[in-house]
């Protein structure tokens, strides 16, 4: 569905524009996720079952987790083993 907006809202994007924008600031907007190391991390796919994904959620919750904190304790366990 495309993106709609009226005349004000356009009128109000070119004003912004026409003014300059504060290069500065644009630079300190969206430096994006936090380093994991000083390599890049890579983003993998993992297929999980609707009761995995379930059962992954409930124990981040119950950890203040995320699923990649998770994910990535469970791996660095079977590892050390």
């Amino acid at each position: 569905m495309p993106v709609r907006f009226d005349d004000s809202q356009l009128e109000a994007w070119v004003a912004e524009a026409e003014a300059g924008y504060d290069v500065e600031v644009l630079k300190e907007r969206g430096k994006g996720r936090p380093g994991r190391g000083a390599e890049p991390s890579q983003v993998i796919g993992v297929r999980l079952t609707q009761q995995e994904l379930l059962d992954l959620d409930a124990a981040a919750e119950k950890m203040s987790l995320t699923r990649s904190e998770i994910m990535r304790e469970a791996i660095a366990r079977f590892l050390a083993a």
